[in-house]
């Protein structure tokens, strides 16, 4: 099977305490592009999280977004700084000396000072939070595949169906130039009949001016390639797997060779096989750019 770079996975995993919901979504990318949005609470897991992404993904530009929900009541609790407050009360009795003033300071006058009293966040069991944070990642990650590869079983036979397209265009070619050089030999031998009316054709000569155009107009290298390209694009998409790179550089090979084929077709059918055999090959190149 083969797998498109577009994708989109959701997966929402909910317990008594705390809820995780994690998006997918993916376009095409040369590289593995993986961008995460998430809670500064779980910045610890980014690094696991990324590994974990690897298993299901080679290539494309993976925007990943996490919201994280905690229903704990529990989870902040009041914390005393009690070397703060004695420093506090170490200066208010020192001003009180320094002026003469009556230290009249009470406990709730002193637990409203600053950072006396905080709130602070209990810590998570980490590795709870991870097995609940894994379980969506995964959930996700695998709707997020299975989108992919619905997509790239589409990508695969359109391209199918292209690749055929294509074959026509090389065998009408491929039939077609062995007449173009009989037709050249015999408009050549009515034109020298035309100039020399009885004299005798020279054989030789006309066999020269025949090879010498043929040569110019031989493509029988170029449809070998061209056609040995499109099997092997062929049978790379009947085997799956990550195949994008390779597909398309076996794309590029093929547009070179239809383009030597359009700069030596002196024949007008040929032109405009060689015309939209190059529209075909355009139309692949695009596909591949979204297979995985």
């Amino acid at each position: 099977m083969i797998k498109s770079m577009t994708g989109f996975g959701r997966c929402e995993v909910q317990e008594a305490q705390r809820k995780i919901t994690i998006e997918m979504k993916s376009v095409n990318h040369r590289y593995l592009d993986v961008n995460i949005k998430m809670p500064k609470k779980l910045n610890f897991f980014e690094a696991a999280i990324r590994n974990e992404l690897k298993n299901y993904i080679q290539r494309g530009k993976v925007d990943v977004f996490i919201s994280y929900e905690d229903y704990t009541e529990t989870n902040v609790c009041v914390k005393y700084n009690k070397e703060l407050a004695a420093e506090y009360m170490e200066y208010l009795k020192q001003m009180a000396e320094d002026f003469s003033l009556d230290n009249d300071v009470r406990v709730s006058t002193l637990s409203r000072y600053p950072e006396v009293f905080s709130m602070e966040e209990q810590t998570v069991d980490e590795e709870q939070l991870w097995q609940l944070l894994d379980r969506a990642i995964k959930g996700a990650a695998q709707g997020f595949v299975d989108t992919r590869i619905k997509e790239g079983e589409h990508l695969k036979e359109d391209l199918l169906a292209k690749l055929d397209g294509m074959l026509d265009h090389v065998d009408f070619i491929t039939e077609r130039s062995p007449q173009i050089i009989a037709e050249y030999r015999q408009k050549l031998e009515e034109k020298v009949k035309d100039l020399l009316e009885d004299v005798k054709i020279d054989e030789n000569r006309l066999l020269t001016e025949v090879t010498i155009f043929a040569d110019r107009v031989c493509v029988d290298e170029e449809l070998v390639r061209l056609r040995s390209h499109i099997e092997s694009t062929r049978d790379t998409l009947l085997a799956g797997g990550s195949i994008g790179r390779k597909l398309d550089f076996i794309a590029q090979e093929m547009n070179r060779e239809a383009n030597t084929i359009l700069s030596k077709a002196s024949d007008l059918e040929i032109s405009n096989r060689g015309i939209e055999l190059k529209t075909e090959i355009e139309k692949v190149r695009e596909q591949i750019q979204n297979i995985e």
